[in-house]
């Protein structure tokens, strides 16, 4: 006993002068007037908006939150009776059964301890009751009724008896097993996380230090052939003696890091890409700060997907190329090609595969609810100020459509448990955050999500010319995922729609990352196909026919039409672009500070 008190006072010793020194910094850097915008008043001005108007529909239609409130009571009559048969050892059905898929209940102690039993059920029931009166609602307008079903399960998820410590049953037992320490190191973890957040908490999905990018993540052999202020272009070390005449150029989204593509040995990409014989050459974009607040979405074409068409041609020789744009990496590719179509010279691209990609914004899925006039126009007043957007609250936004599996178990975890959180690649990549500049973001935000202009023919000019992607007539693939929360299928089919010529649309399982990043060893998901080309994506997916495993062979065979023949491999540096470093390149090693 003696030795296990020594040990406690020797951690805390050890724990709480820096404790004390860390949270002065914090307080330090969180006074910070750069980390201070009006957005999120904005945003709860429109919160106030949409719940005046929920309560004015209660008000003229009370009878539904009256049959609802009628529902609640008899929960809570039938709880009295089952908390009572618990004390007297029963173990009667739940009120509310917790769903299958919701581990936060997981411990013993839910069932075991009728206190902890009362809580869990006592929430579920008022749950229950707040999302069925949300549904019942009726009068709001769509955007309202998003907007609150959002703001319902953010405060359910939010309150739910997990998330505090002392109806916590697992943080309780681990503050008792370490004699408290696991409180010190869970204050630890907290201001850590709002030292290097802005605005909102940002809360640590991984180990950061157990990964290096170029080292365990991004590590496909390759060179950088190419760069300017906007970006690298790297070339990928071939590893078949020969490969196909056309180069392939990727486009990935600017709004993360290209390495998602490019994890581990086994579930890379690239890496399968160049084993298919492709001379694979990847856009990895800068991370901006203010320097860059007046860069637009036009130089992201010129300066960026057309200076990488010519960088690939000066590489290799070849003036046609096979491309893939990714999310908002499809976006810009798509876009370059209406402009190389008005200038007569999308015939430089053979074929353009665009994976999760809208293009059509009239339904941007749960991200939408962030996209009104009001909350914009906090943003852009923000962006101006800093120069930029901060990617740190892009990475929030979107953990905020999965609160439960990216923030609360974070929280719950690293706060309330004192534990740190594991290493897990992908995850190191969602917090490897990229800013926005300035005048590109404001565009891309206005004009497509909330104007939704880029589908109407010759609305938008970039890049000097108007954009219509009906004219684009380039072959297409159009892969989505149908649990996709960013990039909501039905909005893709909706954009798959726009361009003529031959396309298809692939329709993964899973979501906007694994469905995407799917390689064929592990025979995970499958996929949908139908070549019947209907308006209505719930029509076209009754006429589907589901394939087993990767849709990365599918698209192989479809490529490889558009592949030419075969020709030596090509070596990074061998062309007309010298070897400026190894991959992964130091513009994607820049992180956020």
């Amino acid at each position: 006993m003696f030795e296990l008190l020594k040990r406690v006072k020797n951690e805390f010793s050890e724990h709480v002068p820096a404790l004390g020194k860390l949270m002065l910094d914090t307080t330090r850097r969180n006074l910070d007037p750069r980390n201070l915008s009006n957005t999120d008043t904005s945003f709860m001005l429109d919160v106030s908006s949409t719940m005046t108007d929920t309560l004015r529909e209660a008000a003229v239609n009370p009878s539904k939150a009256f049959g609802d409130g009628m529902e609640l009571a008899q929960g809570y009559a039938k709880l009295s009776q089952n908390v009572a048969a618990r004390l007297i050892g029963r173990h009667p059905d739940p009120v509310v059964e917790p769903d299958k898929s919701d581990h936060r209940f997981d411990d013993e102690a839910w069932e075991r301890n009728p206190l902890y039993y009362a809580i869990r059920e006592i929430y579920m029931l008022n749950s229950r009751y707040l999302q069925e009166m949300v549904d019942d609602l009726e009068g709001l307008s769509e955007q309202n009724h998003r907007q609150l079903s959002f703001l319902t399960r953010q405060f359910i998820n939010a309150m739910a008896p997990t998330n505090f410590f002392l109806t916590n049953p697992e943080a309780v037992r681990r503050c008792r097993e370490t004699w408290g320490l696991s409180v010190i190191r869970g204050l630890e973890n907290f201001l850590q996380d709002v030292r290097r957040s802005r605005q909102m908490l940002n809360v640590s999905m991984t180990d950061t230090g157990a990964f290096r990018v170029g080292q365990n993540v991004a590590v496909t052999p390759g060179k950088v052939v190419y760069q300017n202020d906007l970006f690298q272009l790297i070339q990928y070390q071939p590893t078949t003696e020969t490969v196909h005449q056309r180069p392939l150029l990727i486009v990935p989204p600017f709004i993360n890091k290209y390495y998602i593509m490019d994890l581990t040995e086994e579930d890379s990409m690239m890496r399968w890409l160049v084993a298919q014989g492709h001379t694979v050459f990847m856009m990895s974009w800068v991370n901006p700060d203010a320097s860059y607040a007046e860069t637009t979405f036009s130089d992201y074409v010129t300066q960026g997907v057309l200076e990488a068409m010519d960088a690939v041609e000066a590489a290799t020789g070849e003036r046609e190329m096979n491309t893939i744009g990714y999310c908002v990496g499809g976006t810009l590719l798509a876009t370059t090609l209406a402009h190389l179509k008005k200038k007569g010279e999308d015939d430089r691209i053979l074929s353009a595969t665009f994976l999760a990609t809208l293009l059509d914004f009239k339904d941007p899925g749960e991200i939408g609810i962030y996209i009104n006039e009001n909350i914009v126009q906090a943003m852009e007043s923000y962006i101006d100020q800093l120069g930029y957007y901060d990617g740190r609250l892009v990475a929030f936004s979107f953990s905020t459509l999965k609160e439960n599996n990216l923030i609360w178990s974070f929280f719950v975890n690293n706060y309330l448990k004192g534990q740190d959180p594991l290493p897990f690649d992908l995850l190191y990549w969602n917090s490897d955050s990229t800013n926005l500049p300035a005048a590109m973001y404001k565009f891309y935000l206005r004009e497509m999500y909330v104007n939704n202009r880029l589908k109407e023919p010759n609305a938008l000019e970039v890049a000097g010319t108007p954009i219509d992607l009906t004219s684009i007539d380039t072959p297409s693939m159009f892969v989505s995922t149908i649990k996709d929360h960013i990039a909501v299928w039905k909005s893709t089919y909706a954009s798959y729609l726009l361009p003529k010529g031959r396309k298809q649309f692939v329709l993964g399982e899973s979501g906007h990352v694994a469905g995407i990043i799917n390689p064929p060893h592990a025979n995970k998901y499958g996929y949908y196909l139908n070549d019947t080309e209907t308006e209505d994506p719930d029509a076209w997916f009754e006429g589907t026919e589901r394939h087993p495993g990767s849709w990365w062979p599918h698209w192989q065979a479809w490529v490889s039409e558009f592949q030419g023949e075969e020709v030596a491999q090509r070596i990074p540096g061998d062309g007309k672009l010298d070897v400026i470093e190894d991959a992964p390149g130091s513009y994607v090693k820049r992180r956020i500070v």
